[in-house]
């Protein structure tokens, strides 16, 4: 072939070459132009994309680059006609080709094709040339394309022209922002339009310069002074140089909006500003948002701070006072008032103004704000008017009679029924914003239910205050009838008193004559017999003593029973006490009657004196036993016991943790109105000499003054049970300690002497006399003022023997003056009844020595030797 083969190296070379063109109108390849052939030569092996048109027809012809173009069509377009390959854009192509077969060059720029290369149409931007293909004569044959595809250019650039479009627009709209530049040093600012326009200047003046005067012109006037010392800081070399300022201009209408303004100053070598660029910016909404939002938080501040007040506050007409003021001074306006609605007259009842109007005073018909603001405000509409006189809602002979020009009226309701007015004036024309509307339906809508709650308070005071009365009138008369009872109460008491204290007295009588009768014949038999000159008077003195022993004894019981007995409270192990007793009660109690003791392991110690505890467990077997003539079986037990605060109440006693020990007997037990006279004094149900009737009152009065409680239980035929609850003692483990043995009492020794303090002289004599028989040297005092003279005299004592309760001075006192004295002074005292001056709540102070009295010779002999020895 002419000019060597067409390239097969391509797809569309190898594709030409496959073709048949026999019956093509073009004709076999071989008996094509030389001019073609080369033409498709060169255009196959260009990349970039290329199209051919060929002959009458305009064939087809393209290279691999321009395959993609074609899209769908690519499989009928080799040979195909250019009017039918693309058939869609012929209309648009018709002119260039037309020009170009013409012998003229077509330039396309960015034109905008819709190439539908998926068989959907599509936007795509093309630049491309057409230029005349000639053949071997020179004359032209067709048009060469040579395209590209602009469309990813061409979009980003109209993005960008339109994202500079809208920016331009909002900014001009908007005069959002406007760039400046200060020459410092000439005092000229430079700045553009959108900055002109924001300050309210000429734009021509700010694009050639003004002095920066110019522009504080459109400053408010309030905000100048602070935004030029911002500029001073700027300007400071001392400082960064950096401006950040927030200020209001003044437009041409006079309206003011919020500008923010942000540059920074340059400086020279020497530290002179030079320049200050910058840029200005409307800030207008933003700042109008935050000036409400800050007036929003004020409003409500100011609502929640009148609530609280209102609520603290308990007079209807104080209430609606200090609202009236508070709404008015917030608001600016000149009068507020409150008013009552009854029957179609208002009332007005509290209010406030500035002087400017009149007060709101006396009653008028509801009427006179006009009927229709009248059904208005049934309904529960506020009624507002910038001016009465020309608001048409309000007829005019009416409101030509109102003292304010402009104002509205709230309505206050409860369960739809219009009960009250708020009311609101003002001295000029003024338009209510509904914001100031809101603001007062809602401080109306708390302050009337506030004023409601009070009014209701008032009520209730009143019929509170009937009710004082009344309950004071009832109060008087159940006073004077309770009065008169007490009255009754007391001399029923005092009956009952006297009879008891007859009973007692009869009871002690009675068994005192009984001893003393014993001890007066006894003591009269032994003065017959020695004047008679015989001496078997043994019999009576045994006689004697045992009275007197007898009548002691009983004096202990009723100290005991009226729990003034001395306690020397020690911890007692209870199982310990009950064993060792055993023996002695069984012997005591005889034969017929069983001993038994349950014992509970683990039992805590009790605080109590040992031996006042062992006389009533003793007491309380001898009792057991007579209620057992014909036998039965006799039990002591132990238990810890918790009482709580129920059963402390019931019992007087405290609640905690006690020691209970029980003695329980299989007797004739006690009918109710036995058991309850039981713990009486003198009383008993034994036979006339068996007994005192003093022996549960001393068990009773020394677990009282023991912190503890007695309860007896007792059913007859059955038996009876005493259970006694002793405190727990909290403390160390005492060291056991032996229990004493009778020993023979050493004599009194060389320089040992007593001091015998007694005002009783026969007591007084009897120990003086005793103590010189045992070998005592003995000095002796009526009272504490004659023992302190023996003392101040230097004479030498050992033991101070005093009485408790002498005239003048206690033996507590005596003691505690002697032992300033002498330190190393031993103190024994002795008394019949304590009167608290060395025993507290029935307990011995600790260290203390007492002799009770009466005692006997053995008794005074072991005590002051004790009382040496310790």
């Amino acid at each position: 072939m002419p000019n060597g083969p067409l390239s097969t190296q391509t797809l569309t070379g190898a594709e030409i070459a496959a073709y048949d063109w026999s019956a093509h109108p073009l004709g076999p390849i071989e008996g094509w132009p030389v001019s073609l052939r080369s033409l498709l030569a060169m255009m196959l092996s260009c990349p970039t994309p290329m199209f051919l048109a060929w002959g009458p027809e305009l064939r087809c012809f393209y290279n691999d680059a321009y395959r993609p173009l074609l899209g769908v069509r690519l499989a009928g377009s080799l040979g195909e006609r250019f009017d039918v390959v693309w058939s869609n854009l012929w209309d648009e192509l018709v002119p260039l080709v037309d020009r170009t077969l013409a012998g003229g060059n077509v330039v396309a720029t960015d034109m905008k094709l819709d190439l539908a290369r998926t068989g959907e149409p599509e936007d795509s931007w093309w630049s491309f040339t057409y230029s005349p293909a000639f053949d071997d004569a020179g004359r032209i044959a067709g048009l060469l394309c040579v395209t590209g595809e602009t469309t990813a250019r061409v979009v980003a650039e109209r993005e960008r022209a339109a994202a500079d479009e809208r920016l331009q627009l909002a900014l001009s709209a908007g005069r959002n922002i406007g760039a400046w530049d200060w020459d410092v040093q000439a005092d000229i600012v430079r700045a553009d339009t959108r900055f002109a326009l924001l300050y309210g200047v000429d734009p021509k003046m700010a694009e050639n310069g003004a002095p920066i005067a110019t522009f504080f012109e459109g400053l408010h006037p309030d905000d100048l002074p602070e935004t030029q010392r911002a500029i001073e800081r700027a300007m400071d070399p001392a400082g960064d140089g950096t401006l950040v300022t927030e200020y209001r201009v003044i437009d041409r209408d006079g309206g003011c909006r919020w500008v923010s303004a942000q540059g920074r100053c340059t400086f020279d070598e020497v530290g002179r500003p030079v320049r200050f660029p910058g840029v200005s910016y409307d800030i207008d909404d933003r700042k109008q948002a935050e000036l409400a939002a800050l007036a929003a938080k004020a409003e409500r501040e100011f609502v929640l701070s009148l609530s609280a007040r209102q609520r603290a506050a308990t007079d209807p007409a104080a209430i609606m006072r200090f609202t009236a003021r508070s709404l008015g001074e917030w608001l600016r306006v000149d009068r507020v008032g409150f008013a009552r609605v009854a029957a179609n007259r208002v009332r007005y009842t509290g209010g406030w103004n500035d002087g400017v109007l009149p007060p709101l005073a006396g009653e008028h018909s509801l009427d006179r704000f006009g009927r229709s603001n009248t059904a208005l405000l049934r309904a529960g509409r506020t009624i507002a008017s910038d001016e009465f006189a020309t608001d048409p809602a309000f007829e005019e002979s009416e409101a030509s009679s109102y003292s304010a020009v402009s104002g509205l009226c709230v309505p206050l309701r409860h369960d739809g029924r219009l009960e009250g007015l708020l009311v609101v004036g003002h001295g000029t024309r003024r338009h209510w914003l509904p914001g100031e509307i809101a603001l007062l339906q809602e401080v109306a809508e708390i302050s009337w239910v506030t004023v409601q709650r009070a009014d209701a308070l008032v009520r209730l005071e009143a019929k509170v205050g009937r009710q004082d009365a009344q309950l004071e009138r009832v109060a008087t008369e159940l006073h004077n009838a309770a009065s008169a009872r007490a009255a009754a109460e007391t001399q029923v008491r005092q009956l009952q008193k006297m009879e008891a204290v007859g009973q007692l007295t009869g009871g002690i009588a009675h068994d005192f004559n009984n001893m003393l009768a014993v001890v007066i014949g006894g003591l009269d038999m032994i003065e017959r017999r020695i004047a008679a000159g015989r001496g078997d008077v043994g019999r009576y003195v045994e006689a004697a003593k045992d009275g007197a022993t007898r009548a002691a004894a009983l004096t202990q019981r009723l100290l005991a029973f009226s729990r003034q007995s001395p306690l020397s409270p020690e911890p007692v192990e209870g199982n310990r006490l009950i064993t060792d007793l055993t023996e002695l009660l069984t012997r005591t109690l005889g034969e017929p009657i069983a001993v038994e003791t349950v014992l509970s392991a683990g039992l805590w110690r009790a605080e109590a004196d040992r031996g006042q505890l062992e006389n009533a467990i003793v007491n309380l077997a001898v009792n057991a036993r007579d209620a057992m003539l014909d036998g039965g079986k006799l039990t002591i037990e132990t238990a810890n016991a918790h009482v709580g605060d129920d059963y402390a109440r019931e019992a007087d006693m405290a609640a905690g943790q006690y020691v209970m020990i029980a003695v329980t007997d299989t007797g004739t037990g006690m009918a109710s109105d036995v058991l309850a006279k039981a713990f009486e004094p003198f009383f008993t149900t034994k036979p006339v000499g068996r007994g005192t009737g003093l022996g549960l009152s001393q068990v009773f009065g020394f677990v009282r003054q023991s912190r503890g409680h007695v309860r007896i239980y007792s059913e007859p035929d059955v038996g009876t049970t005493v259970r006694l609850y002793l405190p727990r003692f909290y403390g160390e483990e005492p060291t056991p300690t032996p229990r004493a043995t009778m020993q023979p009492v050493r004599r009194g020794e060389p320089g040992e002497t007593v001091l015998v303090v007694e005002d009783e002289p026969r007591v007084r004599s009897f120990s003086v006399e005793v103590l010189r028989d045992l070998g005592y040297g003995v000095l002796h005092a009526s009272n504490g003022a004659e023992a302190l003279a023996l003392l101040e005299e230097g004479v030498r004592v050992t033991l101070l023997f005093t009485d408790v309760v002498m005239p003048g001075m206690t033996g507590r006192e005596l003691a505690d003056r002697a032992l300033a004295m002498r330190p190393d002074l031993r103190v024994l005292y002795t008394t019949g009844y304590t009167r608290n001056a060395v025993v507290h709540n029935g307990v011995l102070d600790p260290g203390t020595r007492l002799l009770p009295k009466p005692f006997g010779v053995d008794e005074l002999a072991r005590k002051v030797r004790e009382a040496l020895d310790a």
